[in-house]
């Protein structure tokens, strides 16, 4: 494991397009590993372009972008798979496989990303089960589980390669206000245990409740907590 102190990411100068059209110009932040921010602003404000960035899902076309030890500029196809072992990534929508059971979602990541050791595999499954509060519910469908257990099942796969950030698109946009609360707990939790996050929201109350860094997207650009005092709208 690497002990660089560098940035887990670090833009400079860069500007994010969506379908040709330019959403975030004149970019410059960096994240520490180990921190959390939010990320907020209006739908349409470029939040998930941003995150798809980052995650190499768009592409960079303008500035520099470094993330958790890879270069999006230079990075080639065959490595992107090798950076999303470095990230996980957490939707809004759960994106589970419907049809196999939560311990056949988990291996199939765990299988897709490297892994083929049986036995290091259902320890790890294990693992990060318990870790979400979820150590008995490996046979079960999705259909099975709450929203809030789906969502934690999510969080579990996003954690099997240890990664160095946690990239988390309204990770509780689906989930009423008290499942939420116990979900972002789950993320503090993982936070104190020296991953990064990075989370776009609109949820009002867990900001609130949980001071952070905040990233502001609006009129194009970025705001940044730690730099300049902003106000949250309602529909941030």
């Amino acid at each position: 494991m690497s002990f660089s102190s560098d940035p887990v990411v670090r833009i400079s100068n860069a500007s994010i397009f969506q379908d040709n059209q330019t959403v975030l110009s004149d970019i410059n932040l960096e994240l520490e590993k180990g921190e959390l921010a939010f990320i907020v602003g209006r739908t349409g404000s470029g939040k998930s372009s941003l995150l798809k960035t980052l995650y190499a899902d768009l592409p960079l076309r303008l500035g520099e972008i470094s993330i958790a030890g890879y270069n999006l500029n230079t990075i080639k196809q065959k490595e992107i798979p090798l950076l999303r072992r470095k990230l996980g990534i957490i939707f809004q929508d759960f994106q589970l496989f419907d049809d196999r059971s939560v311990s056949e979602n988990l291996f199939f990541v765990m299988k897709a990303t490297g892994w083929n050791d049986r036995a290091k595999m259902k320890k790890r499954l294990a693992e990060v089960l318990m870790q979400v509060g979820l150590g008995s519910v490996d046979s079960k469908m999705p259909h099975q589980l709450s929203g809030g257990e789906q969502q934690r099942v999510v969080i579990a796969r996003a954690l099997l390669n240890e990664p160095a950030l946690l990239i988390a698109d309204e990770p509780t946009g689906n989930l009423d206000p008290e499942v939420s609360d116990g979900i972002f707990k789950l993320f503090l939790e993982i936070n104190k245990s020296g991953t990064a996050i990075l989370m776009a929201t609109h949820d009002h109350t867990i900001i609130g409740n949980h001071p952070a860094r905040i990233f502001k997207c609006e009129h194009g650009k970025i705001m940044d907590s730690n730099l300049e005092q902003f106000e949250l709208t309602t529909s941030s």
